[in-house]
């Protein structure tokens, strides 16, 4: 993995050129993994469906195994999430005409009432490979066909290197503990991505109630002023860029003497650094307290609306561990971190989304300014490396084999 030093260095106008694919990514970005459901959501032969970048997707547990498929039968279209049907281990069967589908490949195998019919055999849904580790689901959502499908490592923030003095668990550690909430927000995906890492936005948070319980030192802001306040990600692995605060290039604002503002608390959480990874997955690591890590995604789900997921990492290599971190997960974190804390972020991201709907000039008429970096480093590695760019999806259609 390479790590590159940048700066800020172009008229915003300059900049804007190079992201300009990012500025079009309204449906989200394609042949990427994005979380699902937590694995509690989906029991033993029940069968769900999602909507990731506009298309629709059904999920099934049989005999342990997740199975998706596209949540649209080629008959007629319908959701066979509304009404599923499950009758065999292998199957699933739309509601409608008895359309039934392998799980493993997509294909139609019979029909309910006409099992005969030529184009049993014929027809196919389109799969979607899943991955299924430390109480998440995750779904890679692409092109039909797509090949070769990438590890879920490469959609995910990297481990620290092991001589980092501060480290935290990551989501795939086999002795990481991951507890978290998911819920709809009414604003494009891209909004969330950009207010979850902004460092400008801390004084939001100001009077948020874990901040003051905890007597936590949150700057009322950060201003990126130097060549290392900021790390890209842009070779092997996984792409992204990471705040780096404590690197001395960062102006860490602590008061405004103008407003007779002043940051809250005197505990500085050391090694907290906040980065972000394609497709849109949030690292703070040390938050929101020191040896934890909160990870989010923002999967886009139409033009309008995205999942916010939000989840709390611990390494837990015993089951005393494990208990004493559900129990401070249950009775704190939950809803003073994920809930409470957050709740702040996600007006913010609906009070943005008239300004920068499709169809606005938001993208045009924004004024950003020098604390803005990360975010136009960010734009610019999404239109650098994303592996593709969903479509308008108001009807989408299945494709067949």
């Amino acid at each position: 993995m390479s790590e590159t030093a940048t700066r800020r260095s172009e008229p915003v106008s300059a900049a804007r050129r190079q992201f300009d694919p990012y500025t079009k990514a309204v449906w989200g970005l394609m042949n990427h993994w994005y979380p699902a459901f937590f694995s509690s959501e989906l029991g033993e032969d029940e069968a769900k469906g999602i909507k990731v970048c506009g298309i629709p997707v059904i999920l099934r547990r049989a005999n342990g195994e997740v199975f998706a498929l596209r949540d649209q039968c080629a008959h007629r279209g319908v959701r066979m999430s509304i009404r599923p049907a499950c009758f065999t281990k292998d199957t699933l069967t739309c509601w409608y005409h008895g359309f039934t589908y392998d799980l493993e490949t997509g294909k139609l195998v019979t029909i309910v009432a006409a099992p005969d019919d030529p184009i049993v055999g014929d027809v196919k849904l389109q799969t979607f490979p899943v991955r299924e580790k430390n109480g998440i689901i995750y779904v890679f959502v692409g092109d039909d066909g797509y090949e070769p499908v990438p590890d879920l490592a490469e959609d995910l923030p990297p481990k620290l290197p092991a001589d980092y003095p501060h480290q935290v668990p990551h989501l795939l550690d086999d002795d990481a503990v991951v507890l978290g909430i998911r819920r709809t927000v009414a604003s494009n995906w891209r909004l969330g991505v950009e207010n979850g890492f902004d460092p400008g936005h801390n004084w939001l948070h100001r009077d948020s109630p874990i901040v003051v319980a905890l007597d936590t030192a949150l700057p009322l802001g950060l201003v990126p002023r130097g060549p290392n306040a900021l790390t890209t990600f842009e070779g092997d692995g996984p792409k992204g860029i990471r705040n780096e605060w404590d690197s001395g290039d960062y102006d860490v604002v602590m008061s405004s003497e103008k407003l007779g503002l002043q940051a809250r608390g005197a505990n500085k959480i050391p090694g907290l650094r906040t980065s972000i990874f394609l497709p849109g997955v949030l690292m703070v690591e040390h938050w929101p307290a020191y040896g934890l890590a909160q990870y989010e995604w923002y999967v886009p789900i139409d033009d309008e609306h995205h999942e916010y997921w939000a989840v709390v990492a611990k390494s837990c290599p015993t089951p005393a561990e494990r208990t004493d971190f559900e129990y401070a997960y249950d009775k704190l974190w939950r809803d003073a971190a994920l809930g409470a804390f957050n709740d702040d972020d996600l007006f913010a991201r609906e009070a943005m989304e008239n300004f920068y709907a499709e169809g606005g000039t938001g993208w045009d008429d924004e004024q950003l300014c020098g604390m803005d970096a990360v975010i136009v480093g960010w734009r610019k590695i999404v239109s650098r490396y994303a592996r593709g760019y969903q479509t308008p999806q108001a009807h989408p259609t299945p494709k067949n084999a």
